[in-house]
């Protein structure tokens, strides 16, 4: 079942937080609106920073295999690299998170060139959770941050701190987008919260995954 609209996702490749803390995807940020939009009969395109086997944050895995998640897990065994010829063919782009995220998002070039295209074509960008770290860079062609004015949600630096990991990131992911002159709003810590300005459609946590999928889809199927 094909509605023809096509789904670009990009996940991350970083492995280490510290030698002693592993990191990587988030599964939940990824399974949850990988079968969101394969339930709408969205066809999904899987890629990541590098390539390869993309590796799971342990946390983010539980002893008991989700049977709901396989499909989308088998597709994370071997991705494509991301290429600058994916910024063109797809209705949305979809980030989710991970720690990882905060050190090979902000600095890939392929992806802030496919999504700078995808901004200057008014196509629907959506990222959870650390996924928005690969908004902190981009812009439009003229320079303009995308996250400027407009309304836009992350883990939060409250979240951050509670895990205990802010004094190892790259940045603080909050600040940072407040800093390229995003409207920061969110929910109470560690509940759902997502929001949507126009074709920008971004979540807290992992929590929040459904929802920001949801969204996305309304952005594509309801454009403002």
């Amino acid at each position: 079942m094909s509605n023809n609209k096509r789904i670009l996702m990009v996940v991350t490749n970083h492995t280490k937080i510290t030698d002693d803390h592993k990191t990587g995807l988030w599964l939940e940020e990824f399974a949850v609106p990988y079968n969101v939009f394969h339930s709408k009969g969205y066809e999904v395109k899987v890629t990541s920073i590098s390539g390869g086997e993309v590796a799971l944050d342990p946390n983010s895995i539980s002893d008991e295999a989700n049977a709901e998640w396989s499909e989308a897990e088998a597709e994370l065994k071997h991705t494509a690299a991301l290429s600058k010829e994916d910024a063109n063919g797809f209705d949305a782009v979809f980030l989710p998170g991970g720690h990882g995220t905060m050190y090979d998002f902000p600095d890939s070039e392929t992806l802030q060139y496919v999504l700078q295209q995808f901004a200057e074509q008014g196509k629907v960008i959506g990222a959870v959770c650390h996924g928005p770290a690969g908004l902190v860079n981009a812009t439009y062609k003229d320079g303009t941050p995308l996250v400027k004015g407009k309304k836009v949600s992350s883990f939060t630096d409250e979240e951050e701190r509670e895990m205990q990991l802010d004094q190892h990131m790259p940045f603080l992911l909050e600040s940072k987008l407040r800093e390229r002159g995003g409207t920061f709003v969110s929910g109470e810590k560690w509940t759902d919260f997502s929001v949507r300005d126009g074709n920008l459609v971004t979540g807290q946590n992992p929590m929040s995954s459904r929802s920001t999928a949801e969204k996305v889809i309304e952005a594509i199927e309801n454009p403002q």
